[in-house]
């Protein structure tokens, strides 16, 4: 039972995108709480496989029992297990928060809304899971026709966002396609064990070096990598705002997970080949901080503003990559992980303000906290772990990048960290000054007949984001067990 959970927890939530249509024509209810419990079932089992990973090692699963490299392979370490469980933990949590926002709306909105957000759900697993370049490419181009609906189906200028993410999107995928092209001509194989074995010989090549030029060039896309974001800012400030927080909280940082994989795992990061790459990637990574954070200083729409800062958050994974060590690693996926809950947060609190009085600039929120105080203490829970205050999670991922760099001789990237943090305060400091210090504006509910300060759909995903946030940094030490001695057979 147990080498089948990669391939069960992958396609549980891809079946519920199948059968919420049809479920959708007998109640609204019943086809939403289908994509929750599908995905809820996923959670349940990526916590057992995590558990049975720590005890036994490594879980892979092959498809028609077709043994790699010649069939498909999902393969799942420790890393990509809480990886796992943080896309489920999301997935539910999205699905519930966007309830109040559909209740309005006809069945089959609410039909399509939930296919898409499960298949969504679906394509993030598979990213994460699969061992198979090419179905690397499937699971990510599920991922991005599932985000583009999500994108159009959101308020005003949704269509062009979504338009746009699917130009720049396609132009992504077709340079990572490309270069497994390049690499699988060079190699015969699509197996990622099986390709970090064969490519050693070859990395010196001028058809390896572009595929990895290529493969970098994708994930930079897909990740909102500097300066390769431009689709990010607007995708994100008008995403359906139900569905925004796993939209910013995720879709950039799985592809910033598979580039790690990539890089450390297929390629040899410490040969000089693919060192010249980690270079590059460490200054788009280092210029995305400062430039990430400049510009969410200039903007008055809150969801803008995030979508800035996410470009300045990537910039970090970025850097932690960069890096390279021990310490650098650990600091890129806390801070993947970390972020993720983090910027969740933040738009699920954002989400909440526009739901409940359809404010969205930062000029109307004067006062806002007394008439939604448990939203605006996970906003300013999150913002505070986004600056890097202890002891929020923030803090910690931006200490290990900082040990890491420190242990590297980068002192230029540990200079980048305090400037940057000091740059987040800036603008999040100036949120609390209109959150606090302006004087309340007039203000319409949107839903006079809602009793209390939110839906508790709404309020279940805030409330576990501000928890999350402080236990992430509390318990800092057990997350990085976990998770530190994949990376130090990365690192050696």
């Amino acid at each position: 039972m147990s080498e089948n959970l990669p391939a069960l927890i992958v396609f549980s939530p891809f079946f519920a995108a199948l059968l919420c249509p049809f479920f959708h024509l007998v109640s609204k209810e019943l086809g939403r709480w289908t994509a929750v419990l599908f995905t809820a079932a996923s959670l349940v089992l990526s916590i057992y496989q995590l558990v049975l990973i720590v005890k036994r090692g490594e879980i892979s699963y092959w498809v028609g029992n077709w043994m790699p490299p010649y069939g498909i392979e999902f393969a799942v370490d420790s890393l990509s297990a809480v990886v796992l469980i943080l896309i489920c933990i999301m997935g539910v949590l999205t699905m519930i928060y966007g309830m109040p926002f559909l209740n309005r709306d006809s069945r089959r909105t609410n039909a399509g809304y939930y296919s898409a957000l499960a298949l969504l759900v679906s394509g993030l697993l598979g990213t994460t899971a699969t061992g198979d370049v090419f179905n690397l490419y499937v699971f990510l181009e599920i991922t991005s026709l599932s985000g583009y609906v999500l994108i159009a189906m959101g308020e005003g200028r949704g269509n062009i966002s979504a338009f746009r993410y699917l130009l720049m999107g396609t132009v992504g995928v077709s340079f990572f396609l490309l270069g497994v092209a390049f690499i699988y001509g060079e190699t015969g194989t699509l197996n990622m064990v099986d390709m970090a074995g064969l490519v050693g010989p070859i990395l010196s090549s001028g058809t390896t070096m572009l595929a990895m030029v290529f493969i970098l060039l994708g994930f930079g896309i897909k990740m909102a990598l500097f300066p390769l974001h431009g689709w990010q800012p607007e995708a994100h400030t008008n995403a359906h705002p139900g569905a925004d927080p796993i939209i910013a909280g995720l879709m950039v940082k799985i592809p910033a997970y598979v580039m790690i994989k990539f890089f450390y795992y297929v390629f040899d990061a410490n040969r000089s080949q693919v060192e010249q790459l980690i270079v590059l990637i460490g200054i788009m990574g280092s210029a995305g901080v400062v430039y990430g954070s400049l510009k969410a200083m200039q903007q008055k729409d809150v969801r803008r503003m995030l979508a800035y800062s996410s470009i300045g958050q990537i910039g970090y994974i970025a850097i932690g990559i960069a890096v390279g060590n021990f310490y650098g690693l650990i600091g890129a996926v806390l801070h993947l992980i970390n972020h993720s809950i983090m910027k969740s947060g933040l738009f699920f609190a954002s989400g909440a303000l526009k739901y409940r009085y359809g404010i969205v600039d930062l000029g109307k929120i004067g006062q806002i906290y007394r008439r939604m105080p448990k939203t605006m203490a996970v906003m300013v829970i999150s913002a505070l772990s986004m600056i890097g205050i202890p002891p929020t999670a923030g803090f910690f991922s931006k200490w290990y990048l900082a040990l890491g760099a420190a242990e590297d001789g980068a002192y230029v990237y540990i200079a980048l960290i305090v400037v940057s943090s000091l740059l987040n305060a800036v603008y999040f400091f100036r949120f609390f000054e209109f959150l606090f210090m302006e004087k309340e504006t007039e203000k319409t509910e949107r839903h006079p007949k809602q009793r209390g300060e939110l839906p508790w759909q709404m309020l279940l995903p805030l409330i576990f984001c501000g928890l999350a946030v402080l236990l992430l940094g509390v318990f800092n030490p057990v997350f990085v067990e976990v998770l530190s001695s994949v990376i130090m057979e990365v690192t050696g």
